[in-house]
C-alpha cells in the first residue's frame, strides 16, 4: 500500500447531509476529514494529517464559524490553513467579517458542486503555490547562510594567514595575537554601556574587531630585519623606521581593498588598527599624533592590549613583567598614553586578562 498523497480537506458542518454531500463530492479528489462542531474541529485541525484546507460552516451551535476561525488564526500550527465559510447568509456585511477575520473564501448555501470544486481546487493551488515559496525561501535563506558562514571563515583565514606570514619575520608569537584578540574582545564588551563607545553595542562591529586584531603588526614585514630583530636597544634611526610600520600595514591593507573593488568591513576596522594603534591620548603617539577621541575607537582597545601583552611577554630584549606590574603601567598610562575609559575597563576586567593570558601562553 501507498501512503496518500492527495490534498486534505476538513469539512465542519453540524447538518449530516451537509457533510455527506460534500464527502461524497470530494471524495474522489482529496482526502477528506469530518467534523459536526467547532471544537471537534479545532482538535482535528491540530491533529494528523494536518489539513490544507477548512470548509466551515458559520452557524453552529456553540461556537460558531467566526469563533472558530478566530482560534484558528491565534493558534500557530493553523494559522496559515485556509478556510473558506460554507454560509446561508447573504448579508454583505456577514462576508465582510468573515474575511476580516481571516477567512480565504466565501461559498454560499445551496451548494452548487461545481462552485465548490471550483473554489475548493483555487484555494488548494493558492496553498501549494505559499508552500512552494515558503520552502523557496527557506532553502535560499540556509544558502546565503551557508555562503557568509564561508565567506566569514575565508576571511578569517585570510587574515590569520597575514598574519602568521608577519609571525615568520616578528620576534612576536602566534599566542601573541590568540592573546590580543581575546584582550581587545574582552574591553569592547566590558565598555557596551559606555556612551562614549557606543560602537561596540553591535555584536557585528565586535566580531569584526576581533577578527582584524591580528593584522595590527602586519606593516612589521617590510622592516629590515636588523632592525626588527635586534635584540638590544634601537638607535633613533633605526627607530625612525621601525615606527613605519603602522603605514605600511594600513597601506597594505588599502591596496587590498582596491584589489577586490569593494568595501568590506573587517579591511576597514583592520586598516584603523594597523594605522593607528601605536597614537597615544595625549598626541604623542605615532605615525599622525592624533590625541584623544580623534583616534579610533579600534586602535584605543588595541593600544592598552598590546601594550599589556608586551609587558607580561619574554623578548630578547627583556623579561617579562608580573601581571601585577603590568598592571601598574597601564594604569599610570592612563590620560597620557590610553584612554581612561579604556584603562577603567581594563582594571575592571584584569582577572579575566589573566585567564586569557594564560590559557595561550607562549609556547603552548
Amino acid at each position: 500500500m501507498t501512503a496518500d498523497t492527495r490534498a486534505t480537506v476538513l469539512i465542519v458542518d453540524d447538518d449530516v447531509d451537509n457533510l455527506f454531500v460534500l464527502t461524497e463530492l470530494l471524495r474522489p479528489h482529496y482526502r477528506v476529514l469530518a467534523a459536526t462542531s467547532g471544537p471537534a474541529c479545532l482538535r482535528m485541525a491540530n491533529g494528523a494529517p494536518r489539513p490544507d484546507l477548512i470548509l466551515l460552516d458559520v452557524m453552529m451551535p456553540g461556537l460558531d464559524g467566526y469563533a472558530v476561525l478566530a482560534r484558528l488564526r491565534e493558534n500557530p500550527c493553523t494559522h496559515d490553513v485556509p478556510v473558506v465559510f460554507l454560509t446561508a447568509l447573504s448579508d454583505p456585511s456577514d462576508e465582510d467579517r468573515g474575511l476580516r477575520l481571516g477567512a480565504n473564501d466565501y461559498i454560499t448555501k445551496p451548494l452548487k458542486p461545481a462552485i465548490v470544486l471550483a473554489r475548493v481546487r483555487t484555494q488548494l493551488e493558492a496553498k501549494q503555490a505559499r508552500d512552494w515559496m515558503t520552502d523557496r525561501n527557506a532553502a535560499l535563506e540556509a544558502e546565503v547562510a551557508r555562503r557568509m558562514a564561508e565567506n566569514d571563515l575565508t576571511q578569517r583565514v585570510t587574515i590569520r594567514a597575514l598574519a602568521h606570514l608577519a609571525e615568520t619575520r616578528d620576534p612576536e608569537t602566534g599566542n601573541h595575537i590568540l592573546r590580543t584578540q581575546g584582550y581587545v574582545r574582552r574591553l569592547a564588551l566590558a565598555l557596551r554601556d559606555n556612551p562614549r563607545f557606543a560602537v561596540t553595542r553591535s555584536d557585528r562591529y565586535v566580531d569584526l574587531l576581533t577578527m582584524s586584531a591580528p593584522l595590527h603588526d602586519i606593516g612589521k614585514v617590510a622592516v629590515p630585519d636588523h632592525i626588527l630583530l635586534k635584540p638590544g636597544k634601537l638607535t633613533a634611526d633605526e627607530w625612525v623606521i621601525m615606527k613605519t610600520h603602522a603605514k605600511r600595514g594600513s597601506d597594505a591593507i588599502e591596496q587590498a581593498e582596491h584589489d577586490v573593488e569593494a568595501p568590506l568591513e573587517f579591511l576597514a576596522v583592520a586598516k584603523e588598527i594597523a594605522h593607528w594603534h601605536h597614537e597615544k591620548w595625549d598626541g604623542s603617539g605615532y605615525p599622525d599624533g592624533l590625541a584623544g577621541d580623534a583616534i579610533p575607537v579600534s586602535a584605543r582597545l588595541m593600544a592598552v592590549a598590546d601594550v599589556f601583552d608586551a609587558l607580561i611577554s619574554t623578548r630578547p630584549y627583556k623579561k617579562p613583567l608580573s601581571i601585577a606590574e603590568a598592571h601598574d603601567v597601564i594604569v599610570d598610562g592612563r590620560g597620557r598614553h590610553f584612554d581612561p575609559d579604556v584603562v577603567d575597563a581594563f582594571v575592571a576586567c584584569l582577572d579575566d586578562f589573566a585567564a586569557i593570558a594564560d590559557r595561550s601562553r607562549d609556547g603552548e
